[in-house]
């Protein structure tokens, strides 16, 4: 395929792959009219940077004052990233606008799919306007790389189907509260086309958020689906969540954090010294505190007498210092021949795909919007 030149070029790609996946401009427009993407950068607390070796100094308004080829690279690195995963949801997420519960979950979902592909743009904009050839190469590769069939987005847990609402409740639930985390660490960032674009990607993934846990919710009340075999879906994405965190006593974290580009999720609240070789972990522990909170607001809900819990950190590891290793649920090791036996216990199988089918074709599977405990 020939390279974009401009971001008009860009935006036609963004079309196709609009059709591709099944976001076509009339499912927009029938819940969204009149909706047109655009990039949008909010205000910066302070026009300096506040943590690094660089704290004190202005933050950086175009790539070239960026003091470092490494540290432009890192930031170039960072947007990528970020918007390989906007792109990578809405590609995981494309089945469920055949198969929504209700009208109003359809439009909560166009909606998130529209929000996260402006994440997707906005990202690309800051490569198209900031970053030269390079940004131009990598905001098309963006649009050519595919959750499904190639299976080649950036992140592995980004290259798995959403093909039911079970899926999609947890997934929002979890994953996009990493989503938030990561957001909120670069909003501090020295670069500032990048903090600035933050705040509004902030306030949409919020509705993102809102829709996970208040679907979990939904489903817990209704009593339909046996609590083992939600949970199941709990344990996949929690775990998965965890692994975008990145690997213990990261060096490109530490780099990052020194060079004032990503900083902690409180950056701006905390007087607390930095420890830079754990930043991931520190990141990764606030989190799951803030996961086990969320569902303990399932649990206030839940007409089952079994609680809904969070597996042990350890647990259905990728990445970090526990891949490779096999944890129960509740933090007991395991041996590979035991993980085998215990894993169906714990996490989705064919067969529970098969029962949530069934289970989906009951209308009262999921308790409407709007009830008092949902």
């Amino acid at each position: 395929m020939a390279r974009i030149s401009t971001f008009d070029d860009w935006l036609d790609l963004l079309k196709q792959w609009q059709k591709d996946i099944g976001l076509d401009h009339d499912l927009i427009e029938r819940f969204m009219p009149g909706y047109t993407f655009e990039a949008k950068y909010g205000e910066l607390p302070t026009p300096e940077i506040y943590f690094g070796n660089f704290k004190g100094e202005r933050r950086w308004e175009k790539v070239m004052e960026i003091p470092d080829q490494r540290m432009r690279d890192a930031v170039l690195n960072m947007v990528v990233f970020q918007g390989d995963t906007e792109f990578a949801s809405n590609e995981q997420q494309r089945f469920l606008v055949n198969n929504a519960p209700s009208e109003y979950d359809l439009a909560s979902l166009v909606r998130i799919m529209v929000e996260e592909t402006r994440h997707g743009y906005q990202m690309c904009h800051l490569l198209v306007s900031h970053f030269g050839s390079e940004g131009k190469i990598e905001a098309q590769k963006m649009l050519e790389r595919r959750a499904f069939d190639k299976k080649n987005r950036l992140l592995n847990a980004f290259n798995e189907d959403v093909t039911h609402w079970m899926d999609f409740f947890a997934y929002t639930n979890f994953m996009d509260r990493d989503g938030k985390f990561q957001l909120t660490m670069l909003s501090h960032s020295g670069f500032a086309p990048l903090a600035q674009s933050m705040g509004p990607m902030l306030r949409e993934e919020s509705f993102h958020m809102g829709t996970g846990i208040t679907g979990l919710r939904r489903i817990a009340k209704a009593g339909v689906i046996p609590v083992g075999i939600q949970q199941k879906y709990y344990n996949k994405w929690i775990s998965g969540s965890l692994d975008l965190f990145g690997t213990d006593h990261s060096g490109s974290a530490q780099w990052a954090y020194t060079w004032g580009i990503k900083g902690r999720v409180d950056e701006d609240k905390t007087e607390e010294q930095a420890d830079r070789e754990h930043l991931n972990e520190r990141a990764r522990g606030q989190f799951y505190d803030e996961v086990a909170k969320t569902v303990e607001r399932v649990n206030e809900v839940n007409v089952s007498p079994t609680a809904f819990y969070v597996p042990d950190m350890r647990f259905n590891r990728k990445i970090g210092q526990f891949a490779g290793e096999y944890w129960t649920v509740d933090g007991r090791k395991l041996t590979a021949d035991e993980w085998k036996t215990y894993a169906p216990t714990v996490l989705p199988t064919a067969h529970d795909e098969t029962m949530l089918a069934d289970y989906f074709k009951n209308p009262d599977w999921i308790a409407p919007k709007g009830t008092s405990a949902a």
